[in-house]
């Protein structure tokens, strides 16, 4: 175990009495409660973390938060192994397991370190212009190229641990605990608003965790804590700590990702995702430190001022012994005050600007630290870790060097950029940025929401001005929700330092060849982007994909203001014309898991079944996934294979008496004086002249004119309709209906009301369904001529009130029985019984597909995808010529969808009667050609056929319709079988059993 010998023995926010053992890179070490791995590992000393991710360079910890661009670790083993999460970011619990990632055999010693020694085959856009020649090398480089590509390691076993969602909802959101996110929460609370505030740090207290000057005569947290205690004590806030709100939407939604505390044990979640609807929000997510572009700025011991400040005050950490600082601004001085108030000896403050504020040199040369003005850290040595610098002067363009250099030991390099507003949230809200030069940088200017930026996430760098926009914003939130007269209490007294000007420096000119790092997570360098530039990417969207720069997991929150300013400066372009990148959600990854809540395993999705279900279990049914629905697939007998099982359900039906559950299917009751009006325009054909009592087949496209649903309709009376769909399109239907009505036709009389579940279906069908339903219906007229083919009868069967449907999607004469669902059992059971004589037998979903694909019926979803219209499949006759308008007939009269050459549904019949095609096999042009050959179709269905005593399928051919007779070969994992084209109906063509 470790002796943490860059512990201080006082001060800093962690237990000392609560020591926490982990393990990293299989070293064990020891840190306290209160400590991220992060100031753990550098109170032990460590500062190798990892490697590069193109150059596997050595690299350390450079930040304190979620701004780390290098430190990410592969946390815990087997299933419960993370990747890819940032030592920053992780709060130290015993027992903690980590693991430096990408990287072989070892951090210390890793040979892809090779790569440095050929960066000259690795410029910016390489893999665009690698890998090429020859083609059959490229098995070769797929090899290599998997091998390199990512981070972490995945988990391979399912993940053991709990997640929650929960949804909430709030009249103001505070984004950001620190001070002025806190004064935000405390003005709105105390006005009686329902206020949560959520911040991704352990405690709350932002920028001033690490350190900040007196408020109203008393430590800075002094403040924070009284601020906390009073808002605990409102109970209408909520304080959520280790909580990142993520993601920014549309109509003040946004969602906030919040972590436990420690291990969580079996009975808590490791993470919950917040989903909040507030009515404003307030955005206090501080700002980034930019780090400074300079030769080797990459080096363990490189790291920002803000981080070096931080694990001195906040973990009580040197990380060091001898440190240089560089800037560009003030924020340094106080740092490097702080440092050697910890112990460590800062051997000079090098500031870029000229004239740096006179009070703080004054200040650093009472503790024996050297100010350089108008200079900066130009190169640095080392390998594993920094072991010196080069300073020299820059020149007043910003883009030469000026005087002798200077070299100086140190194993610390303490580098400030300046500070970047964290505009993310903002951006995601639709708030438009403008560019600030007082700040160089971007900050928030229009809001889209209700929405309010205060502090330094608005450009806002000092304190007390903070915490007044702070009070002035939850003030004016509290008042927009009907809370308080928007009037803000007196700031409190801060002893703030006046703020000078920073120098804006994007790139530290250079004083030989080595590498100057704009993106340290994925090793894009200036010269990287200027090449970019060079080579015509210079759009700023076209240089992050061709460079890399902002992607990651960090998403370019340390380098995407450098990387656009380098950009600007290469091509001479102002920086607010170059723009920014698209912020998108997350700000920082959330995991899978915590995405997914609960909704896994078992309860991804509803498993539905039936009225009729426990008989089907007990039948010993084998069941399909449709739609959410548990379908019987066949019903097989001891020790009966599934195509014996199929073929003889199909005889069945064709010779004796066949029964389904068809239960599933979608039923929406559709009743208003306006009913035949949405008819006629969600279906390709007319609906005024249906009679009641009868039933028409109807075809639903989409706009473009391809088809989306197709079902059966029944009159029940002139203003009242039974629309049936597909089992799985169900939901999308009634969505599609409500979308109509609601946007389009809001005057239209007219209600749609899903009815899936209130009916239980039992279809009968075969030659002896009439019969059947002759002993159980004596109120129903079953004659032919009085209950026809496609009508509907009102009755009872078996003694249960019921509506009776005669429609077939066998070809069978046939009768879809609906009942109350509270009697779907027992009509089962009585239909069961008496057909016993018959030899009743129940058939599954693959047997009706067998069935119906004799028949040439089509199934939405498998003879269509989305680019198929009715004249493909053959259906002109559904497609009104008299109708003016339905949902679709535009998109029908486009060129594209009339050429004679589009993939039309035809039937095919194998060479080899005993060959079942399969499924999704390719219909070739010309079978004899060497690849690439072009491909003409596609099998949509293929079964055995008992009835046929063959094979037969069902396909999607290139003008198919103009082909019947042809012979088509048809490839299959490497094998070609033939295929005589034809009409897609094989079994009763004239439809005679089904009317009969």
């Amino acid at each position: 175990m470790s002796d943490q010998s860059y512990r201080n023995p006082t001060g800093g926010r962690i237990d000392r009495a609560r020591p926490l053992g982990f393990q990293f890179n299989g070293r064990r070490l020891e840190g306290c409660a209160g400590d991220t791995l992060a100031s753990a590992l550098l109170a032990n000393g460590v500062h190798l973390v990892g490697r590069g991710f193109k150059y596997h360079r050595p690299r350390g910890i450079v930040a304190a938060g979620a701004e780390e661009p290098n430190a990410l670790v592969q946390l815990g083993v087997g299933a419960l192994t993370e990747p890819n999460v940032r030592a920053t970011q992780t709060e130290l619990v015993d027992g903690l397991f980590a693991a430096s990632v990408n990287c072989w055999p070892s951090v210390e010693w890793d040979v892809g370190a090779v790569n440095g020694l050929f960066a000259g085959l690795f410029p910016a856009g390489f893999y665009y212009k690698t890998f090429m020649w020859p083609a059959k090398a490229w098995r070769l480089y797929e090899w290599f190229i998997r091998r390199a590509a990512g981070l972490g390691t995945s988990p391979r076993e399912p993940d053991p641990d709990r997640y929650d969602t929960m949804h909430a909802h709030c009249d103001v959101l505070v984004a950001g605990g620190g001070p002025a996110g806190l004064a935000a929460a405390l003005v709105a609370g105390r006005a009686g608003a329902r206020v949560i505030v959520a911040d991704e740090q352990i405690e709350f207290g932002g920028g001033l965790l690490a350190g900040g000057p007196a408020i109203d005569g008393a430590d800075a947290m002094d403040w924070v804590a009284a601020a906390l205690a009073e808002l605990r004590a409102m109970p209408e806030v909520r304080l959520l700590p280790r909580a990142t709100v993520f993601g920014y939407y549309d109509h003040n939604y946004l969602g906030i990702a919040e972590r436990s505390a420690g291990d969580p044990g079996p009975h808590r979640p490791r993470q919950r995702v917040w989903k909040v609807r507030a009515r404003h929000v307030v955005l206090a997510t501080g700002a980034i430190e930019r780090p400074l572009v300079f030769d080797g700025n990459d080096r363990p011991g490189v790291m920002l001022v803000s981080a070096a400040r931080a694990y001195a005050n906040r973990w009580a950490v040197r990380v060091g012994n001898r440190a240089v600082v560089v800037t560009n601004n003030d924020s340094a001085y106080q740092a490097a005050l702080d440092m050697s108030e910890a112990g460590v000896s800062v051997a000079l403050v090098a500031d870029a600007r000229p004239a740096p504020p006179e009070a703080w040199r004054a200040r650093l040369a009472s503790h024996g630290i050297e100010v350089a003005a108008g200079q900066a850290v130009v190169a640095t040595e080392g390998g594993r870790r920094v072991r010196g610098v080069t300073v020299q002067g820059i020149g007043a363009d910003g883009l030469t060097l000026d005087g002798a250099a200077r070299a100086i030991d140190c194993d610390v390099v303490a580098m400030s950029g300046g500070w970047t507003p964290t505009v993310h949230l903002f951006s995601q809200s639709g708030g438009r940025l403008r560019w600030d030069e007082a700040v160089a940088a971007f900050v928030p200017d229009v809001s889209r929401q209700p929405e309010a930026s205060v502090g330094a996430a608005k450009g806002t760098m000092g304190l007390a001005a903070s915490i007044a926009e702070g009070l002035a914003a939850g003030a004016a939130a509290a008042e927009a929700c009907g809370f308080g007269d928007g009037s803000a209490p007196p700031a409190p007294t801060v002893d703030d330092a006046a703020l000078t000007p920073p120098r804006a420096l994007w790139r530290v000119p250079s004083a030989g060849h080595g590498k100057a790092f704009v993106d340290l997570q994925n090793d894009v360098t200036a010269a990287d982007v200027s090449l970019a530039a060079r080579e015509g990417y210079r759009a700023v969207e076209h240089l992050k994909r061709y460079t890399t720069t902002g992607m990651g997991t960090d998403q370019g929150k340390t380098s995407n203001l450098n990387a656009l300013a380098i950009l600007a400066q290469e091509t001479q372009a102002a920086i607010p014309s170059v723009g920014t990148t698209t912020f998108r959600p997350p700000y920082t990854p959330v995991t899978f898991g915590a995405l997914a809540g609960r909704t896994v395993g078992e309860l991804f999705e509803p498993a539905r079944t039936t009225a009729m279900h426990p008989w089907h279990v007990q039948a010993g049914a084998r069941f399909e996934d449709v739609g959410q629905w548990k379908r019987p697939w066949y019903y097989p007998r001891p020790g009966e294979p599934m195509h014996d099982a199929v073929a003889r359900e199909c005889k069945a039906v064709r010779t004796g008496l066949g029964i389904m559950d068809a239960s599933t299917l979608g039923k929406i009751d559709v009743r208003g004086a306006d009913a035949v009006k949405l008819l006629d325009m969600v279906y390709t054909n007319a609906w005024g002249g249906l009679e009641v009592g009868r039933c028409r087949y109807g075809l639903m496209l989409k706009e473009d004119g391809m088809v989306f649903d197709d079902g059966v309709t029944a009159r029940l009376g002139p203003e009242h309709f039974h629309m049936t769909t597909t089992t799985g399109g169900a939901a999308r239907v009634q969505g599609w209906l409500e979308e109509w009505l609601q946007t389009e036709r809001p005057d239209w009389r007219v209600y749609v009301t899903s009815v899936t579940t209130q009916w239980a279906v039992a279809a009968i069908a075969g030659p002896n369904a009439r019969r059947l339903m002759a002993e159980l219906c004596p109120d129903i007229d079953l004659d032919n001529e009085v209950f026809p083919f496609m009508a509907w009868r009102d009755g009872t069967v078996a003694g249960i009130p019921a509506r009776v449907f005669r429609v077939s999607f066998s070809g069978e004469s046939a009768f879809e029985i609906n009942v109350p669902s509270t009697h779907g059992m027992a009509l089962w059971q009585a239909l069961t019984t008496a057909g016993a004589k018959y030899d009743i037998t129940p058939y599954g979903t693959e047997a009706m597909h067998v069935l119906r694909a004799e028949k040439g019926f089509v199934i939405v979803g498998q003879e269509t995808d989305g680019t198929v219209t009715p004249h493909d499949l053959g259906m002109s006759w559904i497609v009104s010529k008299k109708k003016t308008d339905f949902v679709g007939r535009r998109g029908l009269l486009r060129a594209d969808c009339r050429r004679a050459d589009r993939k039309q549904l035809v039937g095919l019949l194998p060479e080899d009667p005993k060959d079942v095609l399969v499924e999704g096999a390719q219909i070739m042009a010309d079978a004899g050609r060497a690849p690439p050959v072009p491909m003409e179709g596609h099998v949509t269905s293929s079964y055995w056929s008992a009835a046929l005593g063959r094979s037969f399928a069902l396909a999607l051919l290139k003008g198919g319709q103009g082909r019947h007779g042809q012979t088509v070969p048809v490839h299959a994992y490497g094998k070609t079988a033939w295929a005589k084209v034809t009409e897609p109906i094989f079994y009763d063509k004239d439809g005679e059993r089904l009317r009969g």
